[in-house]
């Protein structure tokens, strides 16, 4: 491969065998010529994009398209196919061999079309789902591919983020690095940027190095990539193992197993048919190629190909709805889902939060006015990572933009204030303490800002500000009114701030936290999506129960479940308290009737998808952050977010909202629901069809009638009626009521409620009217009797696939003209019937004869029976419901 001759350049060994760790960051900076301020400009990055390849671990060499080619040559059954127009060859039955020949190539073409098109549709799946990295460039932000990551980038970390490539590290904000993968080493690494002097340190201890696949957990920091791709720790490793192979998806794997039954059983009959035939003083030669031409014919070896392809077009059909379907056994999950556990902000909500209230100098204000203490603005304007981007946008988590928003408009810019007042430490915000505190220099000495939850933040606060001064703080009614603004659907946040004399040691958490004045509460609201209400009443029309797992204050979590119809008054809330102090098997007695989680912790949500398994629900899990990854993995599908999810969210899930929006993934179930009902209808239209021509050739001889079809027409059948009918069955729109039924229980057979009678039935009808056309054609004796069955095989094919576009609306309400490539396809599969009836060069490859007039119009009668008896039947079914 090109990239792998790239890795042999001289210069870029060179670099990538240099010790990083004992370089200073400067030394690196100029060893990999870049500027540690402003990072590659665009041109130098694409000439070392150029020079290094992609930053990505090389995968087996796939087959190319030749090889995928001959490979649909390759199966047994093919085989023994072209063996026997050999062998019709070397007897002096040419036509036959050019017959067969051209056969087999037509089935070829349209397996690798298949085939090429589902490897394109996954490949372009896995190109969606790259991960990507912030990067430094030209003195910028940029968000870019880590594909297109190359050594000398500058990235910027933050806990979630998966490492994308070797990192020296340049700074460092309490840093913690997950390397089990990596290393073993089960806790997470704290990072420095101090130099190592052991040249042969282990990994592990190279403290001053990120390495590519691992996980950030904890603070911030600054990288230079050193290694990209193949040069990578990871990649090192990676050349030592051999790809896997893709699994196939639960459906394929029984699809497959179906198969091989099936294939035993047509084995069978094929024998008995040809045993009989030489019982009856047929010619050895053409039983045998009727046999062998019936066996190809009935067993269904593409059902596990077609379903590969509807998945993966499917899958892509759902990006263009915003949801990226990692994992292909996701799309056959999506039918069975029973809960959808979702988180409430940003996905339930706009995520555009705003300051609505405060609570300052114990009074309520609304908005925001000048006259508040700028201690407060400080505050809201300097304690968060929320920043502008290239646009003037703010951006970074919806609360800090809130917050940041907040005091911008009352005047208080902190992208001005930072450069007065600029961060020297902080304590970032984590999940357990549910608070932030920064320290900043300003012209009167030291001065710290924390914000957190009301309760945890109360508790190390000595006092509260007032313009008078400090006065006594009276937490019972700062609680009870931040209880008042919860209940209104407000979230509460405290502020609290301190002056410092000295500034502490590095990393004195406890010293930043502890003596705070409280500075008042402050009330955002994130207002529920429009399209929210509506995708949640229909779950609930589609036997999906609907469910809200959030952080947030167990009154925010209900008001808002309360406008959005996901509970109701006398709902209960359970919170994370409560599930702390519930064994599984208590929780698993109330798991069915809690819609409302609230101050739920990440963890927690495992225990919520155990219990709800356990009574035999199917979960859609839905998170964001780095905890989620376990909850996400365990659910039957994880869900994770496409603009505020971490990288490690993302890598754990099944499936990515690309909007981060609730109502996707009700789209995305919708659009489940949708692949697998066309899967279903495929198999019912080919295993009908197959059977139909194994029951016309197997029953003829019992009834006294000749052998009815040459090889030639079971082929011709088989190529003309699976091909394009069938696959147009992909494509079928979802048919009425598809939400307001019930979920598929996800161990129910494929051929459930109804699906192997009607193969059975429809198969024996489909056999009866060919074989009434035989014998309708004896007693007037016409030599036209083996065409006529040959039609009136193929043609009620066509009008059974018309009739089961749906399982109880009849193809008259439906509208002909609803599936148009069906329709088109069903059209030229008449037109080619008639071709090879009445096209005087074809009639003796095919060995037809023109029929007349009458003979057409009573075989299309007779075609017609199929089609009006399913229709019959849908009426039936319609009828007893």
């Amino acid at each position: 491969m090109q990239a792998t001759k790239k890795q042999e350049n001289p210069e870029k060994s060179k670099r990538f065998e240099t010790p990083w760790h004992l370089l200073e960051p400067w030394q690196a900076a100029a060893w990999l010529k870049v500027d540690p301020e402003k990072g590659l400009d665009h041109e130098e990055s694409q000439r070392r994009l150029d020079a290094f390849g992609p930053n990505m671990i090389m995968e087996q060499r796939r087959r190319g398209p030749m090889r995928m080619f001959i490979g649909q040559f390759t199966d047994f059954m093919i085989i023994v196919l072209i063996l026997a127009g050999i062998v019709s060859g070397l007897i002096g039955e040419s036509s036959d061999t050019i017959a067969i020949a051209v056969i087999v190539v037509l089935n070829g073409v349209i397996g690798f079309i298949q085939e090429f098109r589902a490897e394109r549709a996954v490949a372009a799946l896995k190109r969606l789902a790259s991960p990507t990295a912030q990067v430094l460039r030209g003195g910028s932000i940029q968000t870019v591919a880590a594909r297109d990551l190359v050594p000398g980038d500058l990235v910027l970390l933050e806990a979630g983020n998966v490492v994308p490539a070797d990192l020296k590290l340049l700074d460092v904000a309490r840093l913690k690095v997950e390397e089990a993968a990596l290393t073993g080493e089960s806790l997470p690494v704290e990072k420095s940027r101090a130099v190592l002097r052991e040249l042969e340190s282990p990994l592990g201890d190279r403290r001053n190095m990120a390495y590519k696949g691992t996980i950030a957990t904890y603070g911030r920091g600054l990288g230079m990539i050193v290694a990209t791709g193949m040069e990578t720790e990871l990649g090192k490793i990676a050349r030592l193992l051999s790809q896997d192979k893709e699994s196939k998806t639960p459906l394929q794997q029984r699809l497959a197993v179906f198969g091989k039954r099936l294939a035993l059983l047509v084995l069978t009959i094929c024998a008995i048919i040809f045993a009989v035939g030489l019982l009856r003083g047929e010619p050895p030669v053409l039983m045998f190629l009727t046999a062998v031409s019936l066996a190809v014919a009935a067993i269904p070896e593409a059902l596990p190909a077609v379903s590969t392809v509807s998945l993966a077009l499917g899958a892509r059909r759902m990006v263009q709805k915003n949801a990226l379907i990692r994992r292909l056994p996701a799309v056959e999950t999506l039918g069975s889902v029973t809960f959808i556990c979702s988180d409430k902000t940003g996905t339930l909500t706009q995520n555009r939060m705003q300051a609505e209230a405060f609570y300052v100098e114990e009074s309520m204000r609304e908005g925001i006015a000048q006259d508040f203490p700028p201690p407060l603005l400080h505050a809201l304007a300097l304690n968060n990572d929320a920043r502008r981007d290239e646009q003037g946008i703010v951006v970074g988590d919806p609360t800090e933009t809130a917050l940041y928003e907040a005091a911008v408009r009352a005047g208080y810019d902190g992208a001005e204030l930072v450069k007065t007042m600029p961060r020297l430490d902080e304590v970032p915000f984590d999940s357990e303490r549910k608070l932030m505190s920064t320290l900043h220099q300003d012209d009167s000495g030291f001065v710290v800002y924390t914000k957190g939850a009301p309760e945890n933040l109360l508790p190390l606060c000595v006092e509260q500000w007032h313009a008078s001064g400090p006065q006594p703080l009276a937490v019972e009614n700062v609680m009870a009114t931040a209880e008042q603004m919860a209940a209104q659907g407000l979230r509460v946040l405290a502020l609290a701030w301190k002056r410092l004399a000295e500034r502490p040691s590095p990393q004195s958490g406890d010293a930043l936290e502890s003596g705070l004045c409280f500075l008042g509460l402050v009330g955002l609201m994130d207002p529920p999506r429009p399209e929210a209400k509506q995708a949640v009443d229909l779950c609930r029309s589609a036997g999906i129960v609907p469910v809200m797992i959030t952080g947030d204050h167990p009154a925010t979590a209900k008001a808002i479940a309360l406008r959005l119809g996901i509970a109701d008054e006398n709902s209960e809330v359970l919170t994370g308290q409560d599930l702390a102090n519930m064994s599984l098997e208590e929780f698993e007695q109330r798991v069915n009737s809690v819609r409302v989680y609230a101050r739920v912790a990440p963890e927690q949500k495992i225990k919520i998808v155990q219990a709800l398994q356990d009574k035999g629900e199917f979960v859609a899990m839905t998170g964001d952050g780095v905890n989620d990854a376990p909850a996400l993995g365990i659910a039957n599908i994880g869900v994770s977010m496409g603009k505020i999810g971490t990288d490690v969210a993302r890598e754990a899930s099944h499936m990515v909202l690309l909007d981060d929006n609730f109502a996707t993934i009700v789209t995305a179930v919708r659009e489940g629901r949708r692949i697998f009902d066309n899967i279903r209808k495929f198999i019912k239209y080919a295993l009908t069809g197959n059977s139909a021509e194994i029951w016309t050739l197997f029953l003829a001889p019992f009834i006294g009638l000749p052998i009815p079809l040459l090889p030639i027409h079971i082929l011709w059948i088989n190529l003309v009626t699976d091909g394009l009918p069938g696959l147009a069955l992909a494509v079928e729109p979802e048919e009425r009521g598809i939400m307001q039924r019930p979920p598929r229980p996800p161990q129910q057979s494929i051929f459930a409620e109804g699906m192997w009678q009607h193969i059975l039935w429809v198969g024996l009808l489909m056999a009866g009217v060919s074989l009434f056309a035989q014998g309708w054609a004896y007693v007037t004796d016409s030599p036209r009797w083996q065409s006529m069955v040959f039609t009136v095989l193929t043609l009620s094919q066509m009008g059974h696939v018309l009739a089961i576009r749906s399982d109880r609306v009849s193809l008259f309400r439906q509208g002909l003209f609803s599936n148009l490539p069906l329709l088109g396809a069903v059209i030229l599969t008449f037109g080619l019937q008639m071709a090879v009836l009445y096209v005087p060069v074809l009639q003796p490859i095919f060995k037809t004869q023109a029929l007349s007039l009458n003979e057409l119009l009573f075989c299309l009668g007779l075609s017609s029976v199929v089609f009006v008896t399913v229709e019959i039947e849908k009426w039936v079914r319609r009828r007893r419901t």
